[in-house]
C-alpha cells in the first residue's frame, strides 16, 4: 500500500508559518516574554544603578554573573536587595548572581530565609537557592541544611542541598544521606554524596540501588561502590 511521504523540516516549518491561529499564538508569546523582560528590567533597575556607582558597570544580573571578574564588594548590595526585592523573576536572578565562592558564608543564613518563605509555586526560585546554597553553605549553617533536606515539603528542591551535605565535615552527614536514600525525590542525589564521601558504613544502603529502574541511579549506585572499592 502507498503511504504518504513524510514532510521534512522545511515543509513542516512552511505549514506553520501558513497557519494563521499558529502565527497569533508566536506573536502573543512574543509580546509576553518582551513584556516580562522589561518589568524585569523595571523592577532590576535600582540594583543595577546600586552595583554601577560601587563601581560594577553592567546592565543586568545576568550580565553580571557572566561578566567572570570576583564581585565580592557586589555581595553586600545583592544581600541588601535580596530581601527589598518581592519579584521572583529578579529575585532569582539576585540568587544566582550569589552563587559564587566569594559569598560564602554570609549569604548562607539569607538564602535559607529565602528558601523558606519562598511558595511551593516558585519551583524555580527554590531550586536556584538549593543550588546557590550547595556554593555557600558551610559547618555554620549544616543543622539548617539537614532540616531541609529532609522536609519532603520542599520537593525536588531540595536536590542540591542534599549534594551541599557532602561537603560536610560532620559525621552526623553520612546518617543524614543514608536517611534521604528512603526518599526518590532526593534518592539519586544522596548516593552522589555518598560516593563522594566514600564510607564503607553506606555499602549495604547502595547496594540495593543497582536494580534501580532510573538508569542515572543505577549508574551513581555503581560509581559510590567503585570508589568504595579503590
Amino acid at each position: 500500500m502507498w503511504r504518504k511521504k513524510p514532510k521534512t523540516a522545511a515543509e513542516f516549518a512552511a505549514d506553520l508559518q501558513a497557519d494563521s491561529s499558529f502565527v497569533t499564538r508566536r506573536q502573543e508569546l512574543d509580546q509576553t516574554r518582551q513584556e516580562e523582560t522589561q518589568q524585569h528590567r523595571l523592577v532590576a533597575l535600582p540594583i543595577m544603578e546600586e552595583l554601577q556607582q560601587a563601581g560594577f558597570p553592567f546592565e543586568s544580573l545576568d550580565e553580571l554573573r557572566r561578566s567572570g571578574i570576583v564581585y565580592k564588594a557586589a555581595v553586600p548590595i545583592l544581600l541588601k536587595w535580596l530581601s527589598l526585592i518581592s519579584d521572583v523573576g529578579v529575585q532569582e536572578s539576585i540568587v544566582r548572581a550569589l552563587s559564587v565562592p566569594w559569598a560564602k558564608p554570609k549569604a548562607a543564613v539569607p538564602l535559607i530565609a529565602l528558601f523558606l518563605d519562598a511558595s511551593t509555586g516558585s519551583s524555580g526560585l527554590k531550586w536556584a537557592v538549593g543550588n546557590a546554597l550547595e556554593v555557600v553553605a558551610d559547618e555554620s549553617v549544616f543543622d539548617q541544611l539537614c532540616e531541609l533536606a529532609r522536609d519532603r515539603r520542599h520537593g525536588t528542591a531540595r536536590q542540591m542541598i542534599v549534594l551541599a551535605l557532602r561537603k560536610a565535615k560532620n559525621p552526623r552527614a553520612v546518617d543524614v544521606l543514608i536517611e534521604l536514600l528512603e526518599d526518590d525525590e532526593v534518592s539519586g542525589h544522596a548516593l552522589s554524596s555518598l560516593s563522594k564521601l566514600k564510607t564503607e558504613k553506606a555499602r549495604p544502603h547502595i547496594e540495593r540501588f543497582l536494580d534501580d529502574p532510573r538508569a542515572w541511579v543505577r549508574r551513581e549506585a555503581t560509581r559510590a561502590l567503585a570508589r568504595l572499592d579503590n
